[in-house]
Protein backbone atom coordinates (compact mmCIF):
# COMPACT_ATOMS: atom_id res chain seq x y z
CA UNK A 1 0.00 0.00 0.00
CA UNK A 2 1.36 3.50 -0.72
CA UNK A 3 0.37 6.30 1.56
CA UNK A 4 0.38 10.13 1.04
CA UNK A 5 -0.28 12.01 4.20
CA UNK A 6 -0.32 15.64 3.53
CA UNK A 7 2.38 15.60 0.54
CA UNK A 8 3.96 19.10 0.21
CA UNK A 9 7.32 19.80 -2.30
CA UNK A 10 8.67 22.38 -3.58
CA UNK A 11 11.75 22.90 -5.90
CA UNK A 12 14.52 25.05 -4.72
CA UNK A 13 14.04 28.83 -5.86
CA UNK A 14 10.22 28.08 -6.72
CA UNK A 15 7.65 30.92 -5.81
CA UNK A 16 4.66 27.71 -5.76
CA UNK A 17 4.48 24.10 -4.28
CA UNK A 18 5.16 21.55 -6.68
CA UNK A 19 2.77 19.54 -4.88
CA UNK A 20 0.32 20.99 -2.16
CA UNK A 21 -0.65 19.16 0.36
CA UNK A 22 -1.89 15.68 -1.28
CA UNK A 23 -3.37 12.70 0.52
CA UNK A 24 -3.85 9.73 -0.74
CA UNK A 25 -4.21 5.86 -0.74
CA UNK A 26 -3.43 3.62 -3.10
CA UNK A 27 -3.69 -0.27 -2.09
CA UNK A 28 -1.28 -2.94 -2.86
CA UNK A 29 -1.98 -4.57 -6.56
CA UNK A 30 -4.11 -1.16 -7.99
CA UNK A 31 -3.58 -0.12 -11.13
CA UNK A 32 -3.79 3.77 -11.11
CA UNK A 33 -3.42 6.68 -13.93
CA UNK A 34 -2.02 10.04 -13.36
CA UNK A 35 -3.19 12.60 -15.46
CA UNK A 36 -2.93 16.26 -15.38
CA UNK A 37 -1.03 19.24 -17.62
CA UNK A 38 2.23 19.87 -17.70
CA UNK A 39 3.44 21.26 -14.32
CA UNK A 40 0.60 19.94 -12.80
CA UNK A 41 3.41 17.62 -10.37
CA UNK A 42 2.60 14.37 -12.11
CA UNK A 43 6.46 13.61 -12.20
CA UNK A 44 7.13 15.00 -8.99
CA UNK A 45 4.68 12.58 -7.25
CA UNK A 46 6.49 9.43 -8.93
CA UNK A 47 9.95 10.45 -7.48
CA UNK A 48 8.65 11.49 -4.15
CA UNK A 49 7.15 7.71 -4.30
CA UNK A 50 10.67 6.03 -5.25
CA UNK A 51 12.33 8.26 -2.67
CA UNK A 52 14.87 10.86 -5.44
CA UNK A 53 12.75 13.52 -3.61
CA UNK A 54 12.44 14.37 -0.10
CA UNK A 55 9.01 15.54 0.75
CA UNK A 56 9.15 19.27 2.46
CA UNK A 57 6.14 18.73 4.11
CA UNK A 58 4.24 15.40 4.89
CA UNK A 59 5.14 11.93 4.45
CA UNK A 60 5.06 8.99 2.03
CA UNK A 61 4.81 5.40 3.07
CA UNK A 62 5.27 2.52 0.56
CA UNK A 63 4.17 -0.63 2.29
CA UNK A 64 4.55 0.93 5.65
CA UNK A 65 8.26 2.27 5.49
CA UNK A 66 9.07 6.03 4.35
CA UNK A 67 9.84 5.95 0.49
CA UNK A 68 13.41 5.15 -0.17
CA UNK A 69 13.98 3.07 2.88
CA UNK A 70 14.78 -0.06 0.78
CA UNK A 71 15.96 -3.04 3.37
CA UNK A 72 19.03 -4.19 3.13
CA UNK A 73 19.30 -7.74 3.09
CA UNK A 74 20.34 -9.61 0.30
CA UNK A 75 17.92 -10.52 -2.13
CA UNK A 76 15.43 -7.83 -0.80
CA UNK A 77 14.60 -5.91 -4.13
CA UNK A 78 13.49 -2.11 -4.05
CA UNK A 79 9.70 -1.19 -3.08
CA UNK A 80 9.04 0.88 -6.20
CA UNK A 81 10.58 0.37 -9.63
CA UNK A 82 10.69 3.28 -11.80
CA UNK A 83 10.78 3.09 -15.42
CA UNK A 84 11.15 6.94 -17.01
CA UNK A 85 9.95 8.64 -20.15
CA UNK A 86 13.45 8.77 -21.98
CA UNK A 87 15.40 5.07 -21.30
CA UNK A 88 18.50 7.12 -22.05
CA UNK A 89 18.17 8.12 -18.28
CA UNK A 90 17.93 4.97 -16.72
CA UNK A 91 20.30 3.16 -18.26
CA UNK A 92 24.10 2.71 -17.51
CA UNK A 93 25.49 -0.68 -18.64
CA UNK A 94 27.46 -1.04 -21.69
CA UNK A 95 25.73 -4.01 -22.83
CA UNK A 96 22.34 -5.42 -22.14
CA UNK A 97 23.04 -8.26 -20.66
CA UNK A 98 24.48 -6.26 -17.50
CA UNK A 99 21.74 -3.66 -17.85
CA UNK A 100 19.81 -6.74 -16.60
CA UNK A 101 21.90 -8.07 -13.85
CA UNK A 102 22.87 -4.52 -12.57
CA UNK A 103 20.04 -4.01 -10.06
CA UNK A 104 20.18 -7.53 -9.11
CA UNK A 105 23.67 -7.35 -8.03
CA UNK A 106 22.92 -4.59 -6.41
CA UNK A 107 19.94 -6.70 -4.44
CA UNK A 108 23.62 -9.01 -3.99
CA UNK A 109 21.56 -11.92 -5.44
CA UNK A 110 22.97 -15.25 -5.69
CA UNK A 111 24.72 -15.87 -8.75
CA UNK A 112 22.33 -18.54 -9.89
CA UNK A 113 18.92 -16.76 -9.37
CA UNK A 114 20.71 -13.51 -10.75
CA UNK A 115 21.55 -15.27 -13.86
CA UNK A 116 17.88 -17.28 -13.77
CA UNK A 117 16.14 -13.49 -13.64
CA UNK A 118 18.40 -12.21 -16.37
CA UNK A 119 17.83 -15.52 -18.54
CA UNK A 120 14.06 -14.65 -17.43
CA UNK A 121 13.81 -10.92 -18.75
CA UNK A 122 15.80 -11.66 -22.11
CA UNK A 123 12.99 -14.29 -23.32
CA UNK A 124 10.21 -12.62 -22.02
CA UNK A 125 11.44 -9.18 -24.00
CA UNK A 126 12.65 -10.89 -26.88
CA UNK A 127 16.03 -9.65 -25.85
CA UNK A 128 18.19 -12.62 -26.00
CA UNK A 129 19.41 -11.65 -29.66
CA UNK A 130 21.07 -9.02 -28.53
CA UNK A 131 22.25 -9.57 -25.52
CA UNK A 132 25.61 -8.67 -26.30
CA UNK A 133 24.79 -5.18 -27.76
CA UNK A 134 24.94 -2.12 -26.47
CA UNK A 135 21.57 -0.65 -25.51
CA UNK A 136 22.50 2.37 -27.50
CA UNK A 137 22.08 -0.02 -30.59
CA UNK A 138 19.05 -0.58 -29.68
CA UNK A 139 15.59 0.94 -31.52
CA UNK A 140 13.90 3.24 -28.96
CA UNK A 141 11.16 0.64 -28.24
CA UNK A 142 13.83 -1.86 -27.50
CA UNK A 143 15.55 0.69 -25.32
CA UNK A 144 12.37 1.12 -23.36
CA UNK A 145 11.59 -2.54 -23.47
CA UNK A 146 15.06 -3.09 -21.67
CA UNK A 147 14.92 -0.32 -18.76
CA UNK A 148 11.31 -2.17 -18.07
CA UNK A 149 12.69 -5.25 -18.02
CA UNK A 150 15.78 -3.97 -15.81
CA UNK A 151 13.27 -2.71 -13.32
CA UNK A 152 10.92 -6.01 -13.42
CA UNK A 153 13.68 -8.28 -12.69
CA UNK A 154 13.74 -7.19 -9.67
CA UNK A 155 10.27 -7.57 -8.67
CA UNK A 156 9.53 -4.39 -7.19
CA UNK A 157 5.75 -4.50 -5.36
CA UNK A 158 4.82 -1.12 -7.20
CA UNK A 159 6.03 0.11 -10.36
CA UNK A 160 5.76 3.54 -11.58
CA UNK A 161 6.22 4.33 -15.04
CA UNK A 162 6.26 7.82 -15.35
CA UNK A 163 4.96 8.26 -19.33
CA UNK A 164 7.25 5.66 -20.43
CA UNK A 165 5.11 5.08 -23.56
CA UNK A 166 5.29 8.73 -24.53
CA UNK A 167 8.45 8.35 -26.93
CA UNK A 168 6.76 4.88 -28.27
CA UNK A 169 4.61 4.14 -31.41
CA UNK A 170 1.01 3.13 -30.79
CA UNK A 171 2.01 -0.71 -31.27
CA UNK A 172 5.13 -0.53 -28.92
CA UNK A 173 2.73 1.33 -26.25
CA UNK A 174 0.53 -1.65 -26.59
CA UNK A 175 2.76 -4.00 -26.20
CA UNK A 176 4.65 -2.51 -23.15
CA UNK A 177 1.10 -2.01 -21.21
CA UNK A 178 0.12 -5.73 -22.07
CA UNK A 179 3.29 -6.62 -20.73
CA UNK A 180 2.97 -4.68 -17.98
CA UNK A 181 -0.41 -5.79 -17.26
CA UNK A 182 0.60 -9.36 -17.59
CA UNK A 183 3.59 -8.76 -14.63
CA UNK A 184 0.33 -7.27 -12.61
CA UNK A 185 -1.90 -10.05 -13.03
CA UNK A 186 0.99 -12.75 -12.41
CA UNK A 187 2.92 -11.44 -9.29
CA UNK A 188 0.20 -8.07 -8.14
CA UNK A 189 2.63 -5.48 -8.66
CA UNK A 190 0.99 -2.13 -8.15
CA UNK A 191 1.11 0.00 -11.00
CA UNK A 192 1.39 4.00 -11.36
CA UNK A 193 0.48 4.98 -15.15
CA UNK A 194 1.67 8.37 -15.63
CA UNK A 195 0.08 8.61 -19.14
CA UNK A 196 -1.07 11.31 -21.60
CA UNK A 197 -2.96 8.98 -23.44
CA UNK A 198 -6.65 8.60 -22.46
CA UNK A 199 -6.95 4.90 -24.02
CA UNK A 200 -4.05 4.18 -21.61
CA UNK A 201 -6.17 5.65 -18.67
CA UNK A 202 -8.91 3.87 -19.30
CA UNK A 203 -7.23 0.64 -18.81
CA UNK A 204 -6.42 1.49 -15.13
CA UNK A 205 -8.96 0.79 -12.69
CA UNK A 206 -8.60 4.58 -11.02
CA UNK A 207 -7.48 7.58 -12.50
CA UNK A 208 -6.34 10.78 -10.30
CA UNK A 209 -6.19 14.27 -12.07
CA UNK A 210 -3.58 16.86 -10.67
CA UNK A 211 -3.50 20.47 -10.85
CA UNK A 212 -1.30 22.78 -9.81
CA UNK A 213 -0.02 20.14 -7.19
CA UNK A 214 -3.54 18.84 -5.64
CA UNK A 215 -6.08 16.31 -6.95
CA UNK A 216 -8.68 17.72 -8.57
CA UNK A 217 -10.38 14.21 -9.93
CA UNK A 218 -10.29 10.83 -8.43
CA UNK A 219 -12.40 7.70 -9.80
CA UNK A 220 -13.42 5.53 -12.56
CA UNK A 221 -11.81 6.64 -15.30
CA UNK A 222 -14.70 6.10 -18.18
CA UNK A 223 -16.87 8.43 -15.06
CA UNK A 224 -14.31 11.14 -15.41
CA UNK A 225 -14.15 10.93 -19.05
CA UNK A 226 -17.73 11.65 -18.87
CA UNK A 227 -17.07 15.55 -17.35
CA UNK A 228 -15.19 15.97 -20.76
CA UNK A 229 -15.36 19.82 -19.80
CA UNK A 230 -14.06 19.67 -16.43
CA UNK A 231 -11.15 17.28 -18.04
CA UNK A 232 -10.61 19.94 -21.08
CA UNK A 233 -10.07 22.56 -18.20
CA UNK A 234 -7.65 20.50 -16.51
CA UNK A 235 -5.41 19.97 -19.91
CA UNK A 236 -6.49 16.20 -20.21
CA UNK A 237 -7.80 15.30 -23.51
CA UNK A 238 -10.54 12.74 -23.09
CA UNK A 239 -11.31 9.85 -25.55
CA UNK A 240 -13.40 10.73 -29.26
CA UNK A 241 -16.62 8.93 -27.89
CA UNK A 242 -16.48 10.99 -24.06
CA UNK A 243 -15.66 14.35 -25.97
CA UNK A 244 -18.85 13.46 -28.56
CA UNK A 245 -21.00 13.00 -25.63
CA UNK A 246 -21.38 9.66 -26.32
CA UNK A 247 -20.19 8.11 -22.82
CA UNK A 248 -20.37 4.86 -22.35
Amino acid sequence: MIELRNLTYRYPGSQRNALDGISLTIPGGEFVAVMGANGSGKSTLARCLNGLLSPLGGEVLVDGKRAGNDGEAPGNGPAVGMVFQNPHAQITSLTVERELAFGLQNMRLATPDLRSRVEEQLVAWDLAGCRNDSPRSLSAGEQQRLALAAVLATRPAHLILDEATSLLSPASRVRLLNAVQHDREARGTGVLLITQFAREALQAGRLIVLKEGRVAMDGLPARLFTAAGEMAALGVRVPLRYASGAGL
